[in-house]
């Protein structure tokens, strides 16, 4: 049997998982920087994912903790939309991907362990992205630092 090694992942799995709302939580810290939150809007804010799918791959969210699109006032609504739009703007500019998935996410079901938050995804695809790591070992390859991606990314939404 041949092993795979993504050490880094072990980091998540041995993780004490918050008990609050982290999209509450990081916004409110104030360290923008640490916590890779890339842009801020008046209801609305985008965040890295730490976990990422592809480099690139965002979350836009709410500051208001609600569960589900529907709870949304038509405003955050609105603003939250037009910050998905603005985010494939920067990241088309910055890594020309040849394509997205774009996914709302609500309930814990729906992914990421964020319960009651309800937010969307933006995953930058290019053709051959996927391969065999995550299907023989549950590996996924990512080619850059997090901390590379979030200045490239961050000098287009100033």
């Amino acid at each position: 049997m041949d092993y795979m090694w993504a050490p880094w992942r072990m980091d998540y799995i041995l993780m004490e998982k918050p008990e609050g709302c982290i999209l509450c939580e990081k916004p409110a810290q104030g360290r923008d920087v640490d916590n890779r939150i890339l842009f801020r809007a008046s209801k609305n804010f985008v965040i890295m994912n730490t976990y990422p799918y592809n480099p690139g791959h965002l979350l836009i969210a709410p500051y208001r903790h609600v569960a589900a699109l529907d709870e949304l006032r038509d405003e955050e609504r609105d603003e939250h939309f037009a910050v998905v739009c603005r985010c494939i703007k920067v990241i088309q500019a910055t890594f020309r991907p040849e394509g997205f998935n774009i996914g709302v996410n609500m309930g814990r079901v729906a992914g990421a362990g964020i319960d009651k938050h309800v937010h969307t995804h933006v995953v930058p695809r290019w053709q051959g992205d996927t391969n065999f790591m995550p299907v023989v070992s549950d590996v996924r390859v990512i080619p850059e630092a997090l901390e590379d991606t979030y200045a490239k990314l961050r000098e287009g939404f100033l």
